[in-house]
């Protein structure tokens, strides 16, 4: 039998052999060489139209099936319109509530009418919570296909059952090997290349190889997530010295931007393989890691950031001033640690298309690996990128003002709701700062003047 084997073993190691050729010189014409020139050959914009016809027509015979057994497919109300609000002011809303309750004008008096304002207003935060939708993935009105976004669409036809079965076959047969692959290689070729840049001394050559290589590395990255991006405004870009602040949807964040151009990082030291890249990293470029116990001591990240943004031939610093990952359809509130350092600071706005993969990390509810195969397992990552120009702090305006001005440029750009409340909400408690708020409001109205704990 041995004599038999060792033709049919040759064989197969040889067409192993080709396979793996064919496979890897795929790779470097049409993924790698194009990643290291930054040109596409336009193949992602075809995949996406091609995908989007293909959402239309089962969106269309899901509606036709529950038109014919006259079942509702969308839910009547969305997360975002359960409750009709209108922006009016404390004192407005006093003045109505004792006009309909038959009680005397708004003066320096309580009334017991008042109560039912802060009643209402403690009833629609807990039916309508506008921190908790922040924290949850976006509703889509149509079926991509995925069975993790397939909550309200119940009337799959047997072609629907069809599609969405070869569309498994693509993802996980075809498209999660392609991507593992161009993110070993991209992961990989950063550490190892960085590391050797390292050995250069500073100088114009290390800055430029490392520019090079960094863009290289992360726009292969972009293409193991099948990323399409647009970018407008690049006359805006950050430049040399400056900050760029943008809003926080996924840790991808700096995969999308840092492919476009090269950033300095700022972060957390850490372990492992992490750990790794982030040491490889600081050895061809100036980013800047903080050890654990440095985090929370403000003044030396100030310090650090300052010393950094004050040598113009450094990088812009990238930052994502939210602390934390929101949803992509609102902007919450900005840490002001960053607009304290009076440098000129560059807004950008991330908008991700939800209909091809949801982007958002719900990190109380993944994990990172977790995180990392649901994205790869996606059809696509679709983003629009804004670069907003330039903003610098204003006289008299403090470090908070500064931070809400910007915040609501990047909201405005991305079509995304401007939320006064911390993202820190997602795992702490209101801080008594708030409930102070809204008593100094009231308290004013009343007796004309503030009030807060310890105030004669």
């Amino acid at each position: 039998m041995g004599p038999f084997m060792s033709p049919f073993n040759n064989l197969l190691c040889m067409l192993l052999g080709i396979s793996f050729t064919v496979w890897f010189t795929l790779l470097l014409v049409f993924i790698i060489v194009p990643a290291i020139f930054g040109v596409s050959f336009g193949i992602r914009r075809l995949y996406m139209k091609t995908l989007l016809k293909v959402f239309e027509w089962a969106t269309m015979r899901m509606e036709r099936g529950a038109k014919e057994k006259n079942h509702l497919l969308y839910k009547p109300c969305s997360l975002n319109s359960i409750i009709a609000k209108e922006s009016t002011s404390l004192e407005e809303e006093l003045k109505d509530i004792r006009r309909n309750c038959s009680s005397p004008e708004l003066d320096d008096s309580f009334d017991m009418s008042d109560a039912f304002y802060f009643c209402r207003r403690g009833i629609e935060s807990i039916v309508d919570d506008e921190v908790t939708k922040c924290f949850t993935a976006e509703e889509l009105e149509s079926w991509n296909l995925l069975t993790r976004s397939n909550y309200n669409f119940n009337h799959i036809s047997s072609r629907l059952t069809v599609l969405w079965g070869l569309g498994v076959v693509i993802r996980y047969g075809f498209l999660l090997p392609l991507r593992l692959t161009l993110a070993i290689t991209g992961v990989g070729l950063l550490v190892v290349l960085t590391a050797m840049i390292g050995f250069l001394p500073n100088g114009r050559m290390k800055n430029f190889l490392s520019e090079k290589v960094h863009l290289m590395c992360y726009r292969i990255c972009v293409r193991a997530l099948t990323a399409i991006i647009t970018y407008h405004h690049s006359e805006n870009k950050p430049k040399n010295g400056g900050i760029c602040v943008a809003n926080h949807t996924s840790p991808i964040d700096v995969i999308i931007l840092a492919s476009d151009g090269c950033y300095a990082m700022v972060g957390q030291i850490h372990g492992g393989l992490m750990g790794l890249i982030q040491r490889s990293m600081v050895k061809a470029c100036p980013h800047i890691w903080f050890e654990r116990s440095e985090v929370k001591d403000r003044h030396l990240v100030a310090k650090r950031l300052s010393d950094h943004v004050k040598d113009k031939s450094k990088l812009p610093i990238l930052i994502f001033p939210e602390g934390t990952c929101i949803n992509n359809t609102s902007v919450m509130m900005f840490k002001k640690g960053s607009f304290e350092i009076g440098s000129t600071v560059y807004p950008v706005a991330i908008k991700y298309d939800p209909r091809f993969g949801e982007a958002f990390w719900n990190s109380s509810q993944f994990g990172m690996m977790n995180y990392l195969l649901r994205m790869m397992s996606s059809w696509a990552i679709v983003c629009s990128v804004w670069y907003l120009p330039p903003m610098i702090r204003q006289e008299g305006e403090d470090a908070m003002q500064f931070a809400n001005r910007v915040k609501a440029a990047i909201a405005r750009q991305g079509g995304l709701v401007d939320l006064l409340w911390d993202g820190g909400l997602k795992r702490g408690k209101v801080k008594d700062t708030f409930k102070e708020e809204q008593q100094k409001l009231y308290s004013k109205i009343l007796v004309g003047t503030p009030w807060w704990p310890g105030h004669s």
